[in-house]
């Protein structure tokens, strides 16, 4: 790399050292490393507990609703600004470093295995992870369809009613009683997800759930027990549990030593690798419990006349919150930046990295010489599929038939339930470790990350070879 703003600046070895020896006695690393590794059952008991503490807050969000006056307004927002650093620290202590036993037994298994296995046979290990709760809430859906299709009237007026109508239906609570009480059940473990959760002002699924809803209707297009999801997710499971068996024959028969350590390390990898997807979870749970109080909080306001409507409070900032309850005037700063915020969600793209002078730095394209048709980008699942693309920008109330590739932008848990139909997978952006790379490995679907245009290069309905293996993607 030549660009003389991108070159990396020196660190004294020391301070390095000090700093990650600072963070391991601070997390108490070593300690759950080790425990997590004698005993996984533990880390499974510790996510349970963080889980339900966190979804106990989202509670308490709902029961200070009703508080209305300015003085108290102003205290409940202090109490927030003093609780929310320590909750999100008491998250990222706790979780994060018990997934270092799953991720590091993979990284190890894999030096233990250099020149014994491919990355392919590698990735292979990852499949059917257990544990992994954007997998459980995908399966969870799926087993709300599966409890819906056998009754036919129910079941054609989910395919056939628009999601939004159905979701109104489902706030009335007017849904067929099935689908009424399945829908709430979900939404109880799962309702704090949603498209893009990382953004505190969008909806949850909780509070507006059109989009499981419409891919409820696309789970009810699949009608081949073969491709039912949870029968490919076992089947995933399987051929990772058989990888395990043939991989530490292999090392076995290099070394006795070498055997039991791969066996060791990759059966912890398929125990522990699975929640790494956990942080992310819980920290939406706390993102939904912190919306839940704005809203709430912006309600208050908006009734004694602090703002225009409740969810103006996500473009002001919580100073700001405080002078508006002080008697400033919030209304046109709201205003200016609703405007704002409305043009730039019309952009078609966004930089990938901006520098400090505004400038998008650039990539060298790969050197390798490809076929024309084909596009390239980052082999992230293994697998070769043809299939018809579609075109997803936006998954909410996205139909994706099933065995189509899904091709979008990038990808988060809010997109994730569309994977359980797809055939293969392709993303504008993201690298090997990114999440919807992480989940394609996990269902088995070929997966190339990475592909610059896309979006645009590739039109729904066109038949398209992914080479999840190659990094490859060809247009016919």
């Amino acid at each position: 790399m030549t660009d003389p703003r991108l070159s990396l600046l020196p660190t004294p070895r020391w301070r390095v050292i000090r700093a990650i020896g600072s963070l391991l006695e601070k997390t108490r690393t070593p300690l759950y490393v080790m425990q997590a590794l004698l005993w996984p059952s533990t880390v499974q008991k510790r996510m349970t507990q963080v889980r339900a503490w966190l979804q106990s807050l989202d509670e308490e969000g709902a029961v200070a609703a009703s508080v209305q006056s300015r003085a108290d307004l102003s205290h409940r927002l202090m109490a927030l600004e003093q609780h929310l650093p320590g909750r999100v620290m008491s998250v990222f202590r706790t979780i994060p470093v018990m997934l270092i036993s799953g991720l590091g037994s993979y990284a190890l298994s894999g030096w233990l295995l250099r020149g014994l296995a491919t990355t392919d046979e590698m990735r292979i290990v990852l499949r059917g992870l257990p544990h992994n709760p954007t997998t459980e809430m995908d399966l969870a859906l799926w087993a709300l369809a599966e409890q819906v299709q056998p009754d036919a009237v129910v079941a054609q007026a989910v395919r056939e009613t628009p999601p939004e109508r159905l979701a109104q239906q489902y706030r009335e609570g007017t849904l067929p009683p099935v689908l009424q009480r399945g829908l709430g059940e979900f939404l109880q473990a799962y309702g704090h997800r949603g498209v893009a959760e990382i953004d505190l002002g969008l909806p949850r699924w909780s509070e507006d759930p059109t989009h499981i809803l419409g891919v409820l209707s696309n789970y009810l297009q699949l009608t081949n027990p073969d491709l039912a999801p949870d029968v490919q997710f076992h089947r995933g499971a399987q051929e990772a549990e058989a990888m395990v068996a043939t991989l530490t024959r292999r090392a076995r028969r290099t070394g006795w030593l070498r055997g039991v350590l791969v066996s060791f390390f990759l059966k912890r990898t398929r125990m522990l690798a699975g929640f790494r997807e956990m942080p992310k979870f819980c920290l939406v749970l706390l993102l939904a419990a912190t919306r839940r109080s704005l809203v709430s909080i912006g309600t208050a306001m908006e009734q004694v006349g602090c703002l225009e409507q409740a969810g103006d409070i996500f473009f002001i900032t919580l100073a700001e919150a405080h002078a508006a309850l002080a008697g400033e005037d919030m209304h046109q700063l709201v205003r200016q930046r609703r405007a704002n915020y409305d043009r730039e969600v019309q952009r078609r793209s966004i930089p990938r990295v901006l520098l400090s002078d505004g400038t998008e730095p650039t990539v060298a394209s790969r050197l390798e010489e490809v076929p024309e048709g084909t596009l390239t980008g980052f082999p992230a699942s293994p697998g070769r599929v043809t299939a018809q693309a579609r075109v997803i920008l936006d998954p909410t109330g996205a139909r994706l038939e099933p065995g189509e590739v899904l091709v979008a932008p990038s990808t988060d848990p809010g997109w994730t339930p569309l994977f359980l139909t797809a055939g293969g997978l392709v993303m504008e952006m993201g690298g090997t470790m990114s999440h919807g790379a992480v989940v394609a490995r996990e269902y088995g679907i070929p997966a190339v990350v990475g592909v610059p245009g896309a979006t645009e290069r590739i039109t729904t309905g066109q038949r398209i070879t992914i080479d999840g293996s190659a990094g490859t993607v060809f247009l016919e």
